[in-house]
């Protein structure tokens, strides 16, 4: 009898050894997956999109190695709810508080790293992660901090961070027979820049291309030229990053997507509703899961990347998330529009940055929804009544500090570029659209001339017909509730409002009878960038 047990013991533990051998080689083969985030990074900012004063080699090598999208959007163009949208695969409309910029994130929200982890994954970030806002959990919606090793920058304007390093750490000293999930998130080019930074590097001014609704100066093009120097050394990390890959023998098994939450942080461009703002480089290689240098037009979406992780994992897509896994159009051989049915993309946004006062009302957002097609943008500009980049009395908050800024703010109505200074800070209408193949920087609204009434109602249509299915509160006319959800810096609107500063946690009680999510105890916010 003893003879069987022990035998049957034994049994029993070979068994258990080798499941758990079968569990470890399977998890080995399920692909690593690492997400390249910029800050602050416009599309055309890159080699293979068109660049031609910035060099970026390692992106493009990401391109040529794998697959470019040609149609790929954020959600909504700000850092909070942009990243927000990419971890829970929602869109930022269904996200309630992280709809907005710096919000207390409702805790009820899934992220696809933590599910990654729960699943056998080891997950981290370094860098600027989810943020800026007050989260919930144990780490970063991203992943655990690997933050611990610095660098001398070159300029006073580069983080301190040393991204390849800290990525190294979290390589050396994972458990090699998991996969893992990381983000590896610069806060490249997020302003401030060291002014002339670009003279050190011996640029051409000549080269810079100047958007169309900028003058064509030497100080706009001195401003351009040292946002190329910070893309430029977040693409040397990505070079990093990839070398570390490369020597471990990693990185043919490592899902790599690189992108950027939004446009370049000028006027008219981030948290604006217009092209370069929302519409993102994004390249992905998987060694020889796709085949290299295919170019996909297909629309995706950063709520449609959760879901394709997932799927990717081998996991069940989690039923919070709205978005539609995009892993076909990875794996297909064929190149252009795969998939007939992602035609167009939806975007939208609501409060960012405080510095906007409607009434007695304070840290009211600039609501816009807006819909893209191949060849159209449609825009709703919801409370057209307000001023989009935010209200002259506090400095037109919603644009980051700028040589460029400076210039516009300060022309009078009788200069000749005064028109500039319209075209990003002025009143807009309440509706606009444009022909993205003649002007893609969005200058001549079509909206008002009769020749396209029946085209610009069919978008607006089609647009309210998508958001109200996705329960949009804005198109289901309930919207002003983002507007009472708290931010989360309430010494800086003390000091922004002063006497017409009122707590927004109350506030939203009064107005709504329930109370909003309140800010952890004991919780200190670790990235305070716009």
């Amino acid at each position: 009898m003893k003879k069987s047990c022990y035998l049957f013991a034994f049994s029993l533990l070979l068994f258990l050894s080798f499941f758990n051998t079968i569990e470890g080689i399977a998890q080995n083969k399920r692909p690593n997956i690492l997400v390249i985030m910029g800050d602050d990074i416009s599309r055309n900012s890159m080699g293979v999109y068109g660049s031609k004063y910035i060099k970026t080699p390692n992106f493009d090598r990401i391109a040529n190695e794998g697959a470019l999208f040609t149609n790929a959007y954020v959600c909504n163009p700000k850092c909070s709810p942009s990243r927000a949208c990419f971890l829970t695969g929602r869109y930022s409309w269904q996200l309630e508080e992280a709809a907005n910029h710096i919000p207390v994130i409702p805790p009820k929200w899934k992220f696809y790293p933590k599910l990654l982890e729960e699943s056998g994954y080891l997950i981290g970030y370094t860098g600027k992660g989810w943020g800026p806002g007050v989260y919930y959990g144990e780490h970063n919606p991203a992943g655990w901090e690997y933050n611990e090793i610095s660098l001398i920058p070159p300029y006073k304007g580069i983080s301190k961070q040393d991204y390849a390093s800290n990525f190294e750490a979290f390589l050396t000293k994972r458990d090699a027979e998991k996969p893992f999930c990381f983000w590896f998130g610069t806060h490249e080019a997020h302003r401030k820049y060291e002014k002339d930074s670009y003279k050190k590097e011996n640029k051409d001014l000549s080269k810079i291309t100047v958007q169309a609704f900028f003058p064509d100066n030497e100080l706009v093009r001195g401003d351009l030229a040292d946002y190329g120097v910070e893309v430029e050394y977040h693409d040397r990390q990505i070079g990093l990053a990839l070398a570390s890959l490369e020597k471990r023998g990693l990185l043919d098994n490592t899902i790599i997507i690189a992108t950027s939450d939004q446009g370049m942080p000028f006027p008219r461009i981030k948290g604006q509703i217009y092209e370069e703002d929302f519409h993102e480089a994004f390249v992905v290689r998987w060694g020889d899961k796709i085949i290299p240098g295919r170019v996909v037009t297909d629309f995706i979406n950063f709520p449609d990347v959760a879901p394709t992780l997932m799927e990717a994992a081998g996991l069940k897509i989690d039923k919070q998330m709205t978005g539609k896994s995009f892993l076909n159009l990875l794996l297909s051989e064929k190149s252009g529009r795969i998939d007939e049915k992602r035609s167009f993309s939806l975007l939208g946004k609501e409060r960012h940055d405080m510095g906007r006062i409607e009434g007695d009302q304070i840290n009211v957002g600039y609501p816009a929804r807006a819909i893209r097609t191949d060849k159209y943008l449609y825009i709703h500009n919801y409370k057209n009544n307000r001023w989009p980049a935010g209200d002259p009395e506090y400095g037109y908050n919603n644009v980051d500090n700028s040589p460029t800024k400076s210039y516009l703010t300060e022309l009078k109505k009788e200069d000749p570029d005064y028109k500039y200074y319209e075209l990003s800070f002025g009143k807009r209408p309440m509706e606009e659209l444009y022909d993205m193949e003649i002007d893609p920087d969005c200058i001549n609204n079509l909206a008002s001339d009769s020749k396209y009434a029946v085209l610009r109602n069919q978008l607006s249509a089609q647009m309210n017909q998508e958001l109200k299915r996705q329960k949009d509160p804005r198109a289901l006319g309930k919207g002003d509730i983002f507007d009472y959800y708290p931010q989360a810096r309430e010494e800086k609107m003390k000091k922004m409002y002063k006497e017409k500063y009122y707590n927004m946690f109350d506030k939203f009680f009064e107005v709504f009878g329930k109370k909003t999510v309140p800010i952890p105890s004991g919780f200190v916010e670790k990235d305070g960038e716009n």
